[in-house]
């Protein structure tokens, strides 16, 4: 069998379709849009056109949305521009435990850097966060709320519009970051009532290296680069047209595919649960079968190392991802998993199969097959494997 991708959460091949939008603006369209002669007219005019597909997407006004490289830097901007926006007064920041580093790294940079005080919103055992802890942990120094529409480990979809009842009630900025839902599920600023909401293409078949960040009208933000009147001066450099142009196609697609997409996947998901549940002993789910998006599946393998799966899988011609990330040389537990109480062997031993459009029962059923005497081997030459049961 050809090598199988389960790996789609990290990214995602370009659909067909977007290469051929974009091509056209890799060649003869390479018009600079700040130009003012007809190269750039003609950049300009496919820009905005693509700012207002991707901006009926999510359901703002095309003047609510800057184009950025992807979703760390939408993330950056939100969480940085708007803490420096309000620095002298207001001094606290409430993000998610279970956020994307691309969310907590600034706010830990705001911390240590800038003397804000730094409140994590817990989760419980399936990563959901509650109304009433939010409720406990804001007051009149809160300058920003940040939690994760779905996410990137477990594929929990946290309920935002819930917890945007509490901001607005204290006139807090709310931000989510919604990487692995835009494209996925329904996603609706005004129905989920944030006031910035960060996207990026390349989890949906777009081109990498493209996103964008939804300020609403009327949120300040502090500027994080200088040099020029892109994007209204939020964010100064030359637009990428062809990623952009590449990104409203990536967005018309899903838009058309959502529901089927979402059926299929949810079914290949509950079977590949199923399958492994039952064929091998001492795995676990790690988040709730529902409300999360299908394309994630997380599970925990006792006693072995999730790093190992993943490496001897790949020799199998089999791409996933460890639920840990590997730092100087030393597997850690992955912090999400941490967050929602797993026991850090459990979290060790973590590993994220993520589906797309191309993944098939066959498929799956060949991961199976090459799964089980993976961890049988592994649990045989693991000294923690016993002691855990």
């Amino acid at each position: 069998m050809d090598r199988i991708y389960l790996d789609h959460n990290a990214t995602t091949p370009v659909d067909p379709e977007v290469v051929e939008a974009m091509l056209p603006w890799l060649g003869e369209g390479y018009g600079n849009a700040s130009s003012v002669h007809s190269f750039g007219r003609e950049a300009k005019v496919a820009l905005e056109q693509a700012r207002e597909q991707i901006a009926a997407f999510i359901n703002c006004e095309p003047a609510e949305l800057y184009f950025t490289s992807g979703g760390t830097e939408s993330d950056n901007m939100a969480v940085l521009g708007a803490a420096y926006q309000l620095k002298g007064k207001k001094s606290h920041l409430v993000v998610g435990a279970t956020e994307h580093h691309a969310v907590l790294e600034p706010a830990e940079h705001l911390m240590h850097q800038d003397g804000f005080k730094l409140d994590l919103l817990p989760v419980d055992g399936d990563g959901f966060s509650s109304v009433d802890d939010l409720r406990r942990l804001v007051g009149d120094q809160t300058a920003l709320v940040s939690v994760m529409h779905a996410n990137n480990e477990t594929g929990v979809v946290q309920d935002i519009v819930a917890l945007t009842t509490v901001t607005r009630e204290k006139g807090i900025l709310f931000h989510t970051d919604a990487v692995q839902s835009t494209g996925k599920i329904k996603v609706d600023v005004v129905q989920l009532g944030v006031d910035m909401l960060s996207l990026t293409g390349h989890k949906i078949y777009g081109p990498k290296g493209t996103g964008a960040l939804f300020i609403r009208k009327g949120v300040k933000l502090a500027p994080l680069f200088y040099g020029g009147s892109h994007e209204k001066k939020r964010r100064p450099g030359t637009e990428n047209v062809c990623g952009v142009v590449g990104l409203a196609k990536t967005l018309e697609i899903a838009g058309r595919r959502m529901e089927e997409d979402h059926r299929c996947i949810q079914d290949l998901a509950d079977y590949f649960i199923d399958q492994v549940t039952t064929t091998l002993p001492d795995v676990f789910l790690n988040g709730p079968r529902r409300n999360r998006i299908p394309q994630t599946v997380n599970l925990s393998f006792a006693g072995i190392e999730g790093e190992s799966i993943v490496l001897s899988l790949d020799i199998e011609g089999i791409a996933c991802s460890a639920g840990s990330a590997c730092t100087s040389g030393a597997t850690e537990p992955s912090h999400v998993l941490m967050a929602m109480g797993k026991p850090k062997v459990r979290s060790q031993g973590a590993i994220r199969f993520s589906m797309g459009r191309s993944t098939t029962k066959e498929q799956l059923d060949y991961v199976i097959a090459k799964l089980a005497p993976v961890v049988q081997r592994l649990r045989d030459l693991s000294p923690l494997y016993g002691k855990q049961k």
